[in-house]
């Protein structure tokens, strides 16, 4: 019983803990996704840059995201959506994720873990849709981390990351209400 004990100690110790942080300021040139689109784009009608730190307080992945009410099928007409959405006063509902992109080994998938936390947790988002280049390693990634495949466009994919409640997370929410914790 000890040796159980200490091997879930160490495999919690072992497990890097990350904070999800908005960033406003990035360098648009390690982008291997999309380079080309400056910072005055990923942060301009509602659109955001957000990246996870690690223990030593290191960006070990960003993201960058548009907010839309309809899936785009290209970064022309996610920049027209995320613009009408924004004009319009309300936030878009659907988070389209354009680039992610890891500085450090297991960056990738804890950005899209901690991501997936922080729209499931929103009030006002219901979907989670990548704009994805059409390459066999967006293709791996997104399926890989348990996307499922939305639709192939002339130049980009989309894939959608489902965010509804587990029925465990359902009832943790219950339980969490009925002993007042956050």
């Amino acid at each position: 019983m000890e040796q159980i004990k200490e091997r879930i100690r160490k495999a919690f110790e072992k497990s890097p803990k990350y904070e999800l942080v908005e960033m406003p300021h990035i360098d648009c040139s390690e982008d291997p996704v999309r380079p080309e689109l400056d910072l005055a784009f990923r942060r301009s009608y509602g659109r955001k840059i957000f990246g996870i730190k690690d223990g030593e307080g290191d960006t070990a992945a960003i993201m960058c995201f548009a907010f839309t009410h309809k899936v785009p099928k290209s970064v022309e007409e996610m920049d027209a959506l995320s613009k009408d959405a924004a004009m319009s006063g309300a936030q878009g509902d659907i988070a389209i994720a354009y680039t992610v992109w890891a500085r450090k080994k297991g960056g990738g998938r804890a950005i899209v873990n901690e991501v997936y936390k922080m729209i499931k947790e929103s009030n006002h988002l219901n979907r989670l849709v990548t704009l994805s280049p059409l390459t066999d390693m967006a293709r791996n990634f997104h399926l890989k981390n348990g996307a499922k495949e939305l639709q192939v466009n002339d130049t980009t994919q989309n894939f959608e990351y489902d965010i509804e409640l587990e029925d465990w997370e359902k009832y943790l929410e219950r339980a969490k209400g009925w002993f007042k914790i956050k």
